[in-house]
């Protein structure tokens, strides 16, 4: 039939300035898991709560023309009385093809919307790894990443650079 086409042949569109935001990738940049005293620690832990601190680091960067890196950092210590139950560390990325977004709406999305995107996939690692480490699965919160990078604008603090980052405890 004649009428029909080819479902290989693409049409050109022409996009313009239309915004254009992709996940290009996720991946696990470093991963740690340190567990000094497992036998003792579950023993205890069998009747005791372990204390919780998480820390949660943010990082956005440039890696090439539109290509944007950005890194969340999640740091989750278990204590148990004064002895570490454990630490597991996770440094994990997204890489975003970015083009056409204002200029004024670049660092919102790099320090909101991109975390938001790529923070489910770290939060199943975490969880896996620590219960592949004798513990309960660690599930974290969903965190706001806007009401962050409200506070820290509020403070007075720039979210995109590197000694300001955001910080949940």
């Amino acid at each position: 039939m004649s009428d029909n086409t080819d479902q290989n042949e693409s049409t050109e569109v022409d996009n313009g300035n239309e915004v254009q935001i992709s996940i290009l990738g996720q991946y696990i940049k470093d991963l740690s898991f340190e567990n000094p005293t497992p036998a003792q620690t579950i023993q205890k832990l069998a009747t005791e709560k372990p204390s919780m601190n998480i820390n949660v680091n943010l990082n956005a960067q440039q890696v090439a023309d539109d290509i944007y890196e950005v890194d969340l950092k999640i740091t989750a210590t278990a204590k148990s009385n004064d002895e570490t139950a454990f630490v597991a560390e996770l440094l994990y990325s997204g890489l975003f093809g970015i083009k056409n977004l204002p200029p004024e709406q670049l660092q919102p999305f790099l320090m909101v919307e991109a975390p938001r995107q790529t923070f489910p996939f770290a939060r199943r690692i975490l969880s896996d790894v620590t219960r592949d480490g004798g513990f309960p699965p660690l599930m974290l919160e969903p965190i706001d990443f806007a009401s962050l990078y409200n506070q820290q604008l509020a403070a007075g603090q720039d979210p995109a650079e590197g000694e300001n980052d955001i910080v949940v405890n």
